[in-house]
């Protein structure tokens, strides 16, 4: 859990010093872990729900366009590549699934660090496929790694679902 640091304030700081302290814990009040940990989850799930939304043409039902991407304009860009991808019809389902189910768990905070998790796994593969997309893939990566290693914050389900366990003992 993130912690958090407050300096101590002392009256024989210079007038500076004491204006830079105070504007340090004003940022401390406005960015509380959990709020920073909202916002981190809902920053990562809102391109992959607009990319997965699109990939929809019904319940279940891929629209062409998706499948279309996959096995024709998609490839992986790998060592003596690009390939084609394998199954490609299989791997828009799994990617429509996953760009849809991965959102909305980060955004209920149920499951977040293996929502963090499946959507790094799939952040590696769009970088395998766009190259060239590497700054918005990197802060992707990174979103996802704090959300893995710092988990979902107080606002979110999984603490509620934690919390009642422990009172339940």
């Amino acid at each position: 859990m993130i912690t958090d640091q407050h300096m101590t304030t002392d009256s024989s700081l210079p007038s500076p010093w004491l204006l830079v302290d105070r504007a340090n814990r004003l940022v401390q009040i406005l960015a509380t872990p959990s709020l920073v940990q909202l916002v981190l989850r809902l920053a990562l799930a809102v391109p992959f729900w607009r990319s997965g939304m699109l990939k929809w043409g019904g319940f279940l039902k891929l629209n062409d366009t998706a499948v279309t991407l996959f096995s024709d304009e998609f490839m992986l860009h790998l060592p003596g590549g690009p390939y084609h991808f394998p199954a490609p019809a299989v791997m828009a389902f799994l990617s429509g699934c996953g760009e849809i189910m991965f959102p909305i768990l980060l955004v209920l905070g149920l499951g977040t660090r293996f929502a963090g998790l499946g959507l790094l796994f799939m952040t590696i593969v769009v970088e395998l496929t766009v190259p060239d997309g590497w700054p918005i893939h990197l802060t992707w990566a990174a979103m996802a790694l704090g959300i893995m290693a710092y988990g979902p914050g107080n606002i979110s389900l999984d603490h509620l679902i934690c919390r009642a366990r422990s009172h339940a003992r």
